[in-house]
């Protein structure tokens, strides 16, 4: 029986071992960040309705607009279901990115976060986790809104670099968005704020913008926020590199003239800004 006990405890890493200066700390912030990926991503494994769930909205929006609206709203040199389509995916990494506040707030109510306190860990690796899985997820609803947009007409005009690039810059864009999110669920005071919360900051991000009508349609003010909205920049971006512009004239702003540019120069931003903020205000929860 005590050998049993001997041999059980021998396993478990002991205090000298955690504190080993010679430890790799990069190695063990990237370990414990994957090992939070990897709980999240069980967790989206065993609710697949929350997958289900994530695209139905931007399915309904692609069926709303392309089948129902796409008659009366004329793009001018392209067709409006190839101008819609980046509007489309634009939204639906934005609005995915919800899932890193709604998730943290849901996380601090059940008091998850303590019992991480409680362990060895990287606290930031908590925000990693989160963060990671979103985009994995992100990725999943991007290519499910794909395969729609193909069903109703949607193609890719450009070189397959190109594509793979605008992939890309959507979800490097919602990467950087979730840790926005992120730092709105953690505050809040509760789960159930997080969705009247974030709908005041994405409603007017994607529709006060170029995703789904032509920005010359606009009256001057609502313009004016568009051309300077950096989903607006995103979507041009997407278009762009889909090859779906079409002879469209892109407005006269710096923003929509170098689309990826600006949203490449907004990612590093929201990056180097709300990730400080992020683990700043995710330890000063976890000291109370």
């Amino acid at each position: 029986m005590s050998g049993a006990t001997t041999s059980a405890t021998t396993q478990l890493p002991t205090p000298t071992q955690l504190d080993n200066p010679n430890t790799n700390p990069l190695a063990l912030w990237y370990s414990d960040g994957w090992t939070v990926t990897k709980r999240n991503l069980i967790k989206i494994k065993r609710s697949p309705d929350m997958i289900v769930f994530a695209v139905i909205q931007p399915i309904m929006f692609v069926l709303l607009f392309s089948q129902v609206y796409g008659g009366a709203i004329q793009v001018q040199g392209t067709d409006y279901t190839q101008f819609l389509m980046a509007g489309i995916f634009a939204q639906t990494v934005v609005f995915g990115s919800t899932f890193s506040g709604s998730a943290m707030a849901q996380d601090l109510k059940s008091g998850i976060i303590d019992r991480f306190r409680s362990l060895p860990m990287s606290s930031s690796s908590v925000l990693i986790g989160r963060t990671n899985s979103d985009l994995a997820l992100n990725t999943i609803s991007m290519a499910i809104m794909m395969l729609t947009g193909v069903v109703v007409g949607w193609r890719v005009n450009s070189s397959f670099l190109d594509f793979l690039a605008g992939v890309a810059l959507l979800l490097l864009f919602s990467y950087a968005f979730s840790w926005v999110m992120a730092l709105l669920g953690m505050s809040v005071r509760s789960p159930e704020v997080i969705n009247n919360a974030s709908f005041l900051i994405l409603f007017p991000l994607t529709f006060i913008s170029n995703a789904f009508v032509p920005l010359e349609t606009l009256p001057e003010p609502l313009r004016t926020f568009a051309e300077l909205n950096p989903v607006s920049s995103l979507v041009q971006a997407a278009r762009e590199l889909f090859g779906n512009t079409g002879s469209a004239p892109v407005p006269d702003v710096w923003t929509l003239q170098h689309a990826t540019l600006t949203v490449l120069i907004g990612v590093v931003v929201m990056l180097v800004v709300f990730v400080p903020l992020c683990i700043r205000k995710f330890a000063s929860i976890s000291s109370r």
